[in-house]
């Protein structure tokens, strides 16, 4: 009986050696012997097969766990980068497509300019062309006359004797702004057929016979004295003291429902045609300086010559920095004129209006006509249609050409001597009608 009961005690105790039992565990049949000799193996401390299974774990995953830990981080890192770019490309993509604030030169569209039809000058609105027009009779006395008021705002000015060698002007007006303009004397009919083409209000203080009878005959916008668009001004300008205003006239035309002109006009050049004619008028290229006839040189010091009276001749002198002829009386007085600021009511010209400006046109013409007198031997006769010569002065040098006047409606046409249009430099035009025995001359200044 006691040998019986200690045989299983042995067989439960009793393993097999580690080399075998690492790698499987198995239970043992009661049947098998265990070896009997323990000391020479590595577990001899394992005591069954439970404790086996636990040895078994660690050595074959705690070697393995860094390297994965290392290639997933690895593999985030190339996901992330991945999908980083393409977010990226995207965004970079999409802020190129927005706009943006900042304007791009390239593609600003600049409206062309607009030209006065009258002046060949920049303006603001075509409109500004419809305009109603003026022609102011003004006189150029030596009995209070002078200095006239607006002169410089007007477009074109002609010049003729009115009477015993004395000079007038018809100046044309379109959008003046002046609050004065004057003195303000009697109409003759040439003036009038040089009026005409304007399509403008005409503005005198009554004229000679001949005159008032072609403004009753004709269709005319006549504004004559008047108490309600002038006023007589107090000063030391004896009966040269009527004036008219830009308001004055706007009103004058509402009321009578003149609201536009039709200007017939003379061509002018553009503002760049005028540059590059400067250009090549005063171009010193491939010259030398022994060479003299390569100099660039001007006309200036014109002398104009009406044949009565030398008190009225004139005399210009060109400024080659503004392009204008500056205007002196045969005296050597500077022709000066006020220009009277838009806010004044009414103004007293010589108390109010400031100093009075120089006189300087862009274009100066001397075109010669026929002349005689009326049948009171004291009025002039001049005949304005037909043709003749003329000479004209723009941009530094002289033109000698021809004027031709079909009829009192049609404008002057001036040629140069080859038959062609001449277009006139933008800007203030004045004609100065020289009777058949006067004369123009001027002289050529080398520039240093």
């Amino acid at each position: 009986m006691g040998e019986s009961k200690s045989e299983p005690t042995n067989k439960k105790t009793s393993t097999k050696p580690v080399t075998t039992t690492i790698s499987q565990p198995t239970n043992l049949p009661h049947s098998q012997n265990p070896p009997t000799d323990l000391s020479s193996q590595p577990t001899a401390h394992i005591s069954n097969d439970k404790t086996s299974n636990s040895q078994k774990e660690p050595k074959t995953q705690k070697p393995h766990k860094p390297k994965t830990i290392l290639k997933v981080i690895i593999f985030l890192i190339i996901i992330f980068a991945f999908f980083g770019t393409i977010i990226a490309l995207w965004i970079l993509g999409w802020l190129s497509s927005q706009p943006t604030n900042t304007p791009n030169i390239d593609r600003v569209d600049f409206p062309d300019p607009i030209y006065s039809n009258l002046t060949g000058e920049e303006i603001t609105d075509a409109k500004l062309n419809d305009s109603p027009t003026f022609c102011v009779q003004i006189p150029n006395g030596l009995d209070g006359a002078r200095p006239q008021a607006g002169l410089n705002q007007a477009a074109v000015v002609f010049e003729a004797i009115a009477e015993a060698g004395i000079t007038r002007f018809a100046a044309i007006f379109q959008n003046p702004t002046t609050s004065a303009i004057g003195p303000i004397r009697s109409l003759r009919p040439y003036y009038l057929e040089w009026d005409t083409p304007f399509d403008c209000t005409v503005t005198h203080a009554g004229g000679s016979n001949e005159a008032n009878t072609a403004l009753w005959q004709g269709n005319y916008r006549d504004l004559n004295e008047s108490p309600v668009y002038m006023w007589r001004e107090t000063s030391n300008r004896g009966w040269n003291n009527l004036f008219t205003s830009s308001n004055d006239l706007a009103s004058f035309n509402q009321n009578q429902d003149y609201t536009s002109s039709t200007p017939k006009t003379f061509p002018h050049l553009t503002p760049d045609e005028v540059q590059a004619v400067l250009a090549q008028n005063f171009s010193q290229n491939n010259c030398s300086n022994e060479d003299n006839n390569c100099l660039s040189t001007i006309i200036s010091n014109i002398s104009i010559n009406f044949g009565i009276s030398p008190l009225f001749n004139t005399y210009y002198t060109y400024d080659t920095k503004t392009n204008k002829y500056t205007r002196y009386f045969a005296t050597g007085n500077q022709h000066l004129t006020y220009s009277c600021s838009s806010e004044l009511y009414h103004p007293n010209t010589v108390t109010s209006c400031g100093n009075p400006e120089p006189v300087a046109p862009n274009v100066i013409i001397a075109m010669v006509v026929s002349e005689s007198l009326m049948a009171d031997n004291y009025h002039e006769n001049i005949r304005t249609i037909g043709s003749g010569t003329a000479t004209i002065f723009q941009n530094g040098k002289v033109i000698e050409g021809s004027w031709t006047k079909t009829s009192a409606e049609e404008q002057i046409v001036f040629r140069d001597a080859s038959g062609n249009i001449i277009k006139l430099t933008p800007g203030q035009t004045w004609i100065s009608a020289i009777p058949q025995y006067g004369s123009v001359s001027y002289e050529t200044i080398v520039l240093e």
